[in-house]
C-alpha cells in the first residue's frame, strides 16, 4: 500500500531502526517511543487490524512478539514489558502493529497515558543494535 508509512518501512523506502526481520514480520524502533527501546512489530503484508490478520500469520505474530518481549529485558535491562495494540481507534497508522515497550518498576507509566520521549543523535541505532544482538543469539 503506497501511502502506508509502515509498508514504506517494510519495503525499505522509509528509514527505520529495524531490530527484527524474520520474513513475515518486521520489528523496528518507534520514532516517538514511550521509553527508549520501544519496538513496533508489524506483519510484512499490509493488514489493518487484528481481526484482519490471516490465520496463517497469527502464531508467528505472537511468537515474534514473545521474542521482542524477551529481547527488551535482556538487551536493555528492563524488568518487564508492556505489550499492546490498538484496532482502528487510537491506531496512528492503519497497519496492524504491536507495541513492545520496556518497563521498569517506578518508570512512571500509568494506565493508558503514554508520554513520549526522543532519542538523542545516534542513540536509536545503539538501542536497535542491542536488541538485534539478543534476537540474533
Amino acid at each position: 500500500m503506497a501511502e502506508c508509512a509502515f509498508c514504506g518501512i517494510v519495503s525499505g523506502e522509509i528509514q527505520a531502526h529495524v531490530v527484527l526481520d524474520d520474513g513475515a514480520f518486521v520489528g523496528f524502533l518507534d520514532a516517538r517511543p514511550v521509553f527508549k527501546g520501544h519496538v513496533l512489530l508489524v506483519p510484512r503484508e499490509h493488514v489493518e487490524t487484528l481481526p484482519d490478520l490471516p490465520a496463517g500469520l497469527r502464531e508467528g505474530f505472537l511468537a515474534a512478539a514473545q521474542q521482542l518481549a524477551v529481547a527488551v529485558k535482556e538487551a536493555l535491562g528492563a524488568q518487564g514489558s508492556f505489550v499492546a495494540m490498538n484496532n482502528t481507534v487510537s491506531q496512528s497508522v492503519p497497519h496492524l502493529h504491536m507495541h513492545v515497550v520496556p518497563r521498569t518498576k517506578g518508570d512512571g507509566l500509568r494506565g493508558f497515558f503514554w508520554p513520549r520521549t526522543k532519542y538523542a543523535d545516534g542513540e536509536a541505532a545503539e538501542y536497535a543494535a542491542r536488541l538485534r544482538a539478543v534476537l540474533d543469539s
